[in-house]
């Protein structure tokens, strides 16, 4: 009959050329998403059912979901293994880590470490797995999503989807101004991704999950060796490296029963007036009407966190006086980068204001005055282009019309270090005058201040 349709030649005569077809995963996404979803539904009707049979869920077709999630661009882990170098046998290599995940001969490679910047001059290790790791710890990481996000309360918004830092600070801005709030306890823990308890959070997570091999697969990756740059190897007894793509969710999960459940069943019922918990991560932020009820959260806090292996960072948690009949430059705190502060709006009105942390909005400004200097040499428009996605990334975090001066501030200081650095290129005299200088930058166009509120807000307190 093949024959008959094409005029009796034979089908390998009028096949149109071989081309490099992509991975066979038709009906991939509805599997994956339909297991996803089972586990999400069951776990949203059942509070204390304890799911059973996840590890036979990281399969094939899952790891090959999570590589379309992958970052590509990231570096690599102690292997050398690069995306685009494990792209080029993706299906086989993906069937082969299947293959061990089943037989359960996977195992988890070194952690490579490297260190970035932080605020206060220091450095923040972060831990970079082998890209095999990444995938599965993506996989893991969706299962545990699916199962937790029926738990997490609303208050935590940190590492979840939907969410972000700035809507963490929105709600918390929101609250503070239409609750009956009069005082603020800011805390956070110090060095927390170090010191997650390893029985502790494994504990807490067989609450949930009555599959042995799946909680000793994230054992594996708890007590990983980590690779320090001078080559050393170090054996962590506590904490889960910063950098792994499990991390955020297991570190949101311990909290969520360490801080977030203890402040809603225990803090609250012990509470006589209004109480607010907002958490991003290990950052968070509680409110009281009744400083009595500060004052006890802030004493028996501290032993809270003693009990799961935790401590305050003591120069980042106190209490403070915190309303619209308290005003001065004291009554003010910091919250994952902004200042919050009562202030009096165009109007008169007094209203919870947030604008760049002072410490943030420098250090914002020395990075973008070393970008320029290092890039000065780069083309015209290529410059520009670098330029504006600093801008466009810091008016997105930042962009909120409150805070119209500090976001003003940044954007007049990146153009005056461009005219600066722009006009020493190469030691020649200067090529630029203001007037030429703008102009130049209106018709490359560079990216102008934007503002960005959020459309809804809701309120948490109780």
């Amino acid at each position: 009959m093949g024959k008959a349709c094409h005029k009796g030649k034979d089908l390998t005569e009028v096949r149109s050329p071989q081309r490099k077809l992509a991975p066979d995963i038709v009906g991939l996404e509805q599997r994956e998403t339909t297991s996803l979803w089972g586990i999400a539904k069951r776990a949203q009707a059942c509070k204390d059912h304890r799911f059973q049979n996840l590890y036979r869920l990281l399969d094939a077709n899952l790891l090959l979901a999570c590589w379309d999630d992958l970052n590509k661009k990231a570096a690599s882990g102690v292997d050398g293994v690069t995306a685009a170098a494990y792209a080029e046998e993706l299906i086989a290599n993906i069937q082969g880590l299947a293959e061990r995940l089943k037989t359960k001969r996977y195992r988890t490679r070194l952690v490579r470490r490297c260190y970035i910047p932080k605020d206060n001059g220091g450095e923040r290790p972060l831990g970079i797995p082998a890209l095999e790791d990444k995938l599965v710890q993506s996989a893991c990481a969706k299962i545990l999503s699916a199962i937790y996000e029926a738990d997490f309360l609303s208050v935590s918004y940190g590492y979840r989807p939907g969410l972000s830092a700035k809507d963490a600070v929105g709600d918390l801005g929101f609250n503070l101004q239409y609750g009956r709030f009069g005082h603020v306890v800011e805390a956070d823990i110090k060095g927390y991704f170090d010191r997650i308890d390893h029985d502790g959070l494994l504990q807490i997570l067989s609450h949930r999950i009555d599959d042995k091999a799946f909680l000793s697969l994230i054992r594996q990756w708890l007590k990983a060796g980590i690779m320090d740059i001078d080559g050393q190897i170090l054996h962590p007894v506590t904490g889960s490296p910063q950098g792994g793509i499990v991390s955020p969710i297991l570190a949101n999960v311990y909290l969520h029963h360490v801080i977030d459940l203890w402040f809603d069943r225990e803090v609250k019922a012990h509470s006589q007036g209004q109480t607010l918990l907002i958490r991003y991560a290990d950052d968070y932020v509680c409110a009281f009407q009744y400083r009595r009820d500060a004052e006890r959260f802030y004493r028996v806090m501290p032993k809270r966190l003693e009990k799961f292996g935790l401590q305050a960072a003591p120069d980042k948690t106190r209490i403070l006086r915190f309303s619209r009949f308290h005003l001065g430059l004291r009554r003010r705190f910091t919250f994952l980068g902004f200042e919050l502060y009562w202030a009096r709006d165009r109007r008169g009105d007094l209203r919870v204001m947030k604008r760049t942390a002072r410490k943030k909005l420098e250090m914002a400004k020395r990075r973008m005055k070393q970008w320029i200097k290092s890039n000065r040499h780069l083309p015209g428009r290529q410059f520009i282009k670098g330029l504006n996605r600093k801008l466009v990334g810091h008016y997105n975090y930042f962009g909120i019309r409150s805070n119209g001066d500090s976001v003003n501030s940044f954007y007049h200081h990146s153009i005056g270090c461009a005219y600066k650095w722009l006009n020493r290129r190469g030691g020649k005299k200067s090529s630029f005058t203001w007037a030429t200088f703008k102009v130049a930058l209106k018709k490359l166009g560079v990216a102008l201040p934007r503002y960005v509120e959020r459309k809804k807000q809701h309120a948490v307190f109780a």
